[in-house]
């Protein structure tokens, strides 16, 4: 598909070599030569393949969590609850500011959970069940599935100071990279 700009390009180019190429006393010239040149790059960039990307499907769960396959995978099974899985994440406020992420400065390590167990919220047990190993997703955890109504919040004094105030919403990128069975 040919953009908006190469297309515009293309025909400042042909208006341009007509200009020069006709002389200034013949107007008729001018005009047709333009219109020529004009029509052969707009009738081009018609024919132009076009390529149309069509969203995600957004999958919502009972639990309120939705997410979107973001790189899809055709082979692999669904981890098991007891499982442990490797992610890479980014977790962002619902501002896009993000608050934890497993490849942030000074983690250079993915993060390593039994699948059902309490070492993560509980969206993000829900979203890696059912992810394929290789699948990336963006997931939207509902307060109820997040921190809920206490958030992570640091007393000093009188205040609250929060990183994830009480009742947010939040996002995730996860990229599901390994799962194993527990040992016996």
């Amino acid at each position: 598909m040919f953009s908006k700009k190469f297309t515009l390009a293309v025909l400042l180019c042909a208006i341009g070599a007509n200009a020069f190429s006709v002389d200034n006393s013949n107007r008729r010239a001018f005009l047709a030569k333009f219109a020529s040149g004009s029509a052969a790059v707009v009738g081009a960039s018609a024919l132009a393949p076009t390529q149309t990307l069509a969203a995600p499907e957004i999958i919502k769960l009972n639990s309120g969590v939705k997410y979107a396959v973001t790189k899809p995978v055709d082979k692999g099974s669904y981890p098991q609850v007891g499982d442990f899985v490797v992610v890479e994440y980014t977790g962002y406020l619902a501002n896009g500011q993000i608050f934890d992420a497993t490849h942030s400065e000074g983690k250079k390590n993915a993060l390593l959970f039994k699948l059902g167990s309490n070492a993560v919220i509980p969206g993000l047990n829900e979203v890696v069940a059912n992810m394929k190993v290789g699948e990336k997703v963006q997931a939207i955890m509902p307060p109820n599935m997040a921190f809920g109504d206490d958030g992570i919040c640091i007393e000093k004094g009188d205040e609250k100071e929060c990183l994830i105030k009480p009742g947010a919403t939040l996002v995730y990128d996860v990229l599901l990279k390994k799962t194993s069975i527990p040992p016996p």
